[in-house]
């Protein structure tokens, strides 16, 4: 099948057909006409003597040697495009970026998302997913994740964006009943919404090293439900401080032993491009970095 590398335009017809849905809708997003699509899609076919689509008035769909050509077909296409973007210094972020960060961070970034860093970019479509727990990064598809504290050993290139400062966190009426504690001691006796990972709950560790395991009656896996079981009175929360800022200064919750620190953790960003960064995601972790150093008043890390 040595004339397949000559079938460039017709592999972009392809692969744009199937992830718009129609042909009509493949040549909208590339600026040409159903039947252009149509005809570099029939030389495809003839080219690999298959037919790769279903046709018919209401509905396209693969035939399994369509979905299997697309499998192996769209990800070597999608590389030479990353690429070509990873050369580029300057420009727009384009084409689709997937996304997974911790759920609070997310929340709290989103508004500006929207507005700012989309609007700057209108040809970039955005997929992100709102995870606090691990994700695998090359299996699920993701061109770039978001995470906080140490990293595991890996091939994924990281980068450190900044230092989150931590705060423990309670409702007011929360402390009214059990009491504000005073000491590291005290604080054991307190109920806390515990954070989970893997089915596990997370030790606390201060800065002069002592560690509390926290104990209460509900373990929640992500920022959002700790948050918000916080806010509900249910015990004491360990979260990110930019997270819960607004409801410290609104007075919705207090925060609990101020004066004996808590380490910074840093957010990191890992991708599995290697060296050659593509453009649409540099400049997505550029826009974390400068948003959370707005947030926190921490400088960039280095």
């Amino acid at each position: 099948m040595s004339s397949l590398l000559n079938q460039s335009a017709s592999l972009m017809a392809f692969v744009r057909a199937v992830e718009a849905g129609s042909f009509s809708a493949a040549a909208r997003n590339a600026g040409t006409t159903p039947s252009a699509i149509s005809k570099s899609i029939a030389r495809l076919e003839t080219e690999l003597n298959a037919k790769l689509f279903r046709r018919s008035t209401r509905m396209l769909s693969l035939t399994p040697e369509g979905k299997a050509f697309f499998e192996r077909v769209a990800p070597l296409l999608q590389a030479i495009d990353d690429s070509a973007d990873a050369l580029r210094d300057t420009g727009d972020a384009r084409g689709h970026l997937r996304v997974s960060m911790p759920s609070e961070l997310g929340r709290l970034l989103m508004p500006r998302i929207s507005s700012v860093f989309l609007a700057d970019h209108p040809e970039l479509e955005l997929d992100l997913t709102l995870l606090d727990h691990r994700v695998e990064l090359i299996r699920e598809g993701y061109d770039v994740i978001f995470r906080v504290g140490p990293l595991a050993d890996s091939d994924l290139k990281s980068r450190t964006l900044t230092q989150l400062d931590m705060a423990l966190v309670a409702s007011p009426a929360f402390l009214d009943e059990w009491g504000n504690p005073t000491s590291i001691e005290e604080l054991r006796a307190l109920p806390f919404v515990r954070y989970q990972l893997n089915g596990r709950t997370l030790p606390i560790v201060f800065a002069d090293g002592e560690t509390l395991v926290p104990r209460g009656r509900i373990g929640l896996d992500s920022g959002f439900g700790l948050r918000a079981a916080a806010l509900g009175g249910m015990g004491v929360a360990y979260l990110m401080k930019c997270t819960v800022q607004q409801d410290l200064d609104s007075g919705a919750l207090m925060q609990v032993l101020a004066d004996h620190p808590l380490p910074t953790r840093a957010i990191h960003s890992l991708h599995a491009f290697g060296t050659l960064t593509p453009i649409r995601i540099k400049l997505f972790a550029d826009f974390v970095q400068r948003e959370l150093q707005r947030l926190t008043g921490h400088s960039p890390a280095l």
